[in-house]
């Protein structure tokens, strides 16, 4: 009996993962084709982008309940529960990715509606292909339980950081330069913190790998720590700490 119920466990935990990394690749879908619809205009990236939001609220809600109920029903073992604990924090980022996706979609159809001779920020396509690359190594991280990658990914948040601080300074030199620029430029701004924050998220979702894998909790730790206890570097060879 114990048997049967080890067995079902572990079945139920495998399909939990597999729903999890569907999610995530819906998500990242999502962001691939908002950022598409902005630097080509094609309003049907935005359709898709919508039509997307629903599928990964409905994935949420039934991971979710699926991951309280493991808990509930079992006696998940150290590594057990906390990958079911990281899935469930995880989920929150991928959702929150979603939401990022969606308003960047929305605002690409409304820059293109005006008809306002959109000009694409270089630094925004670089930001939209490292985000979108951070989230695709984020799940390839979780499903090989791979804490190098992960610990990869996390240092590639500064990248992201630079490109929306240089993005910014572009926008706001267009808005000097023509203040008939301003409305368009306010919603550029707002999608490079977007993208800014989704790779904000893509970073939780890699230190939540780590936790899952070594039970270290690297979330406040600093990225010399993580270089140093998951890539095997000397701590004067790595960058100087985040806040």
């Amino acid at each position: 009996m114990f048997e049967h119920t080890n067995k079902q466990f572990h079945a139920d935990l495998e399909t939990t993962r597999s729903m999890f990394l569907e999610m995530g690749g819906v998500v990242e879908a999502m962001v691939k084709q908002s950022t598409e619809a902005l630097f080509s205009g094609d309003m049907e990236y935005v359709d898709r982008v919508l039509k997307r939001e629903h599928q990964v609220d409905k994935l949420e809600v039934e991971i979710d309940e699926r991951i309280t109920n493991l808990i509930a029903r079992n006696q998940p073992t150290a590594i057990d529960l906390r990958m079911l604990l990281s899935v469930s924090k995880m989920l929150t980022d991928l959702e929150r990715c979603g939401d990022e996706a969606e308003r960047i979609a929305k605002m690409a159809r409304r820059i293109h509606d005006s008809d306002s001779g959109y000009e694409p920020v270089v630094e925004l396509r670089l930001m939209s292909t490292s985000v979108v690359d951070m989230i695709n190594r984020a799940l390839d991280a979780f499903a090989r339980q791979d804490v190098v990658l992960a610990a990869e990914i996390v240092r590639s948040d500064s990248e992201v950081n630079e490109a929306w601080k240089a993005s910014l300074r572009h926008i706001i030199t267009y808005m000097i330069e023509d203040p008939r620029t301003i409305s368009r430029s306010i919603d550029l701004i707002f999608i490079a913190r977007a993208l800014e924050r989704i790779g904000d998220h893509a970073k939780n979702m890699a230190e939540r790998v780590i936790y899952m894998v070594r039970g270290d909790d690297v979330r406040h730790a600093g990225l010399r720590y993580i270089i140093r206890t998951t890539l095997g570097q000397d701590v004067d060879d790595a960058e100087d700490d985040e806040p």
